[in-house]
C-alpha cells in the first residue's frame, strides 16, 4: 500500500519511544541497581543527573564484565557505569536511528530532547517493524557513518529509493515529501559535522541560538531529485555591539556549510539565495523589519524575495525562532491585501501551458526542449503560487501545496470538488515531473522539467490537459477574489 513503503522515512523517533525501564542517579549503591534491573527485567539502566540529562548506562554487558565478580558492598553505579553514552535524539528520523543502531550493533538507545535530557528509549527490534524487509537495505544506504564521503554516498542512495518507490507506484507527492525530508536531514548532519570542525578549529560554540532554514520547494516539502541551494540563517537577537564577532561566526559558518552541501550534491544557488548572503542571514528582528519593507516597497525584486522567502522550513538549531518568524509572515500577509494583489499582479503571466483551443503552449526558444512542456513553469509552479496567495489571505501557516489546499477547504474557501480536483492535478503533474527527472537521470542527462506531449499516451495527454485548464480556472477564482477582476 502507498504509504507502509515510505512511513519508515517519515517517522521521528518520538513517534516509537518507550520509557527507560529503570533511570537512576550516580550515587545510587550498585547492589540496588542490579536488583531493579532484575525486578523490571531490564537490559540496561540509565544513570542522570538531577535535570535529566544521561550521565552513564548500565547494561548486561556491563554488569558481567564488572560486576558479577566483585564484592560491590556500598559502591556506587558511576564506577561500574559505561561513559559517555551512544544517544538518539527525539526529533530525528527513525531510519537514521535504525542505521545508526544497526552500524554500532546496539539493541537500544537512550533517546533525549535538544537539551540533552532523557525522554525515552528506542528497541531496535520494535523500530525495525516499521520498515519493510526490503527497505532495510535503503536505511543503510541511506545513513553513512557520519563523514561528509559518506552523505554524498546518501545523496545517490536516494535517487534510486526515489526510483525505486515510483517503479512501485507511490505517489509523486509522498515521494517528493521523503525526498525533501531526506534532503533536510542531511542539512542537519552536514551543519552538525561543520559545527564539530568549527570547535575543534577554535572557534567554539555559536554566540547565539539560531535556527538554519530552506525555502523554495524544500521548504514546501516538494522537492525533486536534484535542487539547488535555498538556505537562511534567523539568529536570536543581540546586542548591536556583538555585531562584529557574531557576525565573522556565522559567516563562517555560513561560508562551511554551503561549500559541503555543493560537495554532498546540492548546487550552489545561482541567485544567492544562500546564508553566505547577509539578505538570508539575520536576526529575528532584522528578518521582522527586512519582511515588512519588503511588503511595504512593492517593488518587483522585492516581491521575488517574498516569493522565495515565504515557504521557509526549519530544519536544524533552534525552532522557535522560526515559528515566531512564520506566526508574524503569516498575519503580516493577512494584514496586507494590497501586497497580496500586487504579487499576483507580478505572478500574472505564470499561467498553466494550455491555450484556450486546447492546445499545449510548448517551449519556442530553447532549442533543447523546442515543442516540449515546461511542467515546472507551465504546470505545478503556477498552482502553488495561486494556492500559496490564497493561503496567506486566509491567515494559513501551512507551506506545502497539498497542506494549502486541504486547510482552504476545512475554512470553506474552495469547496471539495475544487479541491479535489487541484489535489489530483498536483499528484498528476508531479508524477509526469518525476517520471521525467528519473528517465533523465537513467540516459545520463541533467534531471529537467520538460515533458514531450508526443511521448504521453492519448489519455495522459488528455488529463495533463484537463489539469492544466483546472490550474489556470484556479487562477481566475484567486484573482478575482485578490482583485476583483477575472483573469
Amino acid at each position: 500500500m502507498p504509504g507502509t513503503q515510505t512511513q519508515v522515512f517519515r517517522h521521528r523517533v518520538r513517534d516509537h519511544l518507550a520509557p527507560p525501564p529503570v533511570v537512576v542517579r550516580p550515587d545510587d549503591r550498585a547492589e540496588d541497581v542490579v536488583a531493579r534491573m532484575v525486578e523490571a527485567r531490564a537490559s540496561a539502566a540509565v544513570v542522570v543527573d538531577a535535570t535529566g540529562r544521561i550521565l552513564g548506562i548500565l547494561t548486561e554487558q556491563d554488569i558481567v564484565r564488572r560486576i558479577a565478580c566483585r564484592r560491590m558492598g556500598e559502591r556506587t553505579i558511576d564506577g561500574f557505569m559505561t561513559r559517555p553514552v551512544l544517544t538518539v535524539r527525539d526529533e530525528d528520523p527513525l531510519y537514521v536511528a535504525i542505521g545508526f543502531m544497526r552500524r554500532h550493533r546496539l539493541r537500544h538507545m537512550p533517546v533525549t530532547d535538544l537539551a540533552g535530557r532523557l525522554v525515552g528509549m528506542l528497541y531496535l527490534h520494535e523500530a525495525l517493524a516499521v520498515a519493510a524487509g526490503p527497505l532495510v537495505a535503503d536505511i543503510d544506504h541511506l545513513t553513512h557513518e557520519d563523514s561528509f564521503e559518506g552523505l554524498r554516498g546518501v545523496k545517490a542512495a536516494q535517487v534510486q529509493l526515489a526510483e525505486r518507490l515510483f517503479a512501485d507506484h507511490v505517489p509523486a507527492p509522498e515521494i517528493q515529501a521523503l525526498v525533501s525530508d531526506i534532503n533536510n536531514d542531511l542539512y542537519r548532519r552536514v551543519l552538525r559535522l561543520t559545527l564539530g570542525e568549527m570547535r575543534e578549529a577554535g572557534w567554539g560554540e555559536p554566540p547565539v541560538a539560531f535556527c538554519c532554514i530552506v525555502m523554495g520547494s524544500g521548504g514546501r516539502g516538494e522537492s525533486f531529485l536534484f535542487p539547488d541551494q535555498d538556505n537562511g540563517f534567523i539568529l536570536e537577537d543581540y546586542p548591536d555591539e556583538r555585531h562584529t564577532a557574531t557576525d565573522r561566526w556565522f559567516v563562517e559558518l555560513a561560508e562551511r556549510m554551503v561549500r559541503r552541501l555543493d560537495a554532498v550534491g546540492f548546487p550552489l544557488c545561482r541567485g544567492g539565495v544562500m546564508a553566505i548572503n547577509p539578505v538570508w542571514r539575520k536576526t529575528l528582528s532584522q528578518w521582522k523589519a527586512q519582511v515588512t519593507m519588503w511588503m511595504r516597497r512593492l517593488h518587483e525584486t522585492m516581491l521575488q524575495m517574498c516569493d522565495i522567502f515565504f515557504d521557509f522550513r526549519p530544519v536544524f538549531g533552534e525552532f522557535e525562532l522560526a515559528r515566531d518568524l512564520r506566526t508574524f509572515v503569516t498575519e503580516a500577509a493577512a494584514a496586507n491585501r494590497a501586497f497580496l494583489y500586487q504579487m499576483f499582479e507580478e505572478q500574472a503571466e505564470h499561467r498553466a501551458a494550455v491555450g484556450l483551443f486546447g492546445r499545449f503552449v510548448t517551449e519556442r526558444d530553447d532549442p533543447a526542449h523546442r515543442g516540449q512542456v515546461n511542467l515546472k513553469y507551465g504546470g505545478t509552479l503556477p498552482l502553488a503560487e495561486a494556492v500559496r496567495l490564497l493561503a496567506l489571505r486566509e491567515g494559513i501557516p501551512e507551506t506545502s501545496t497539498l497542506g494549502r489546499i486541504a486547510a482552504l477547504e476545512r475554512k470553506g474557501r474552495i469547496d471539495r470538488n475544487q479541491a479535489d480536483y487541484l489535489e489530483n492535478a498536483y499528484a498528476f503533474l508531479t508524477g509526469l515531473q518525476l517520471r521525467q527527472q528519473i528517465a533523465d537521470y537513467r540516459a545520463g542527462r541533467p534531471a529537467g522539467n520538460f515533458i514531450d506531449p508526443a511521448s504521453l499516451t492519448e489519455r495522459e495527454a488528455d488529463r495533463l490537459r484537463e489539469y492544466l485548464k483546472t490550474i489556470n480556472e484556479f487562477r481566475s477564482h484567486v484573482r478575482a477574489e485578490l482583485t476583483g477582476r477575472i483573469l
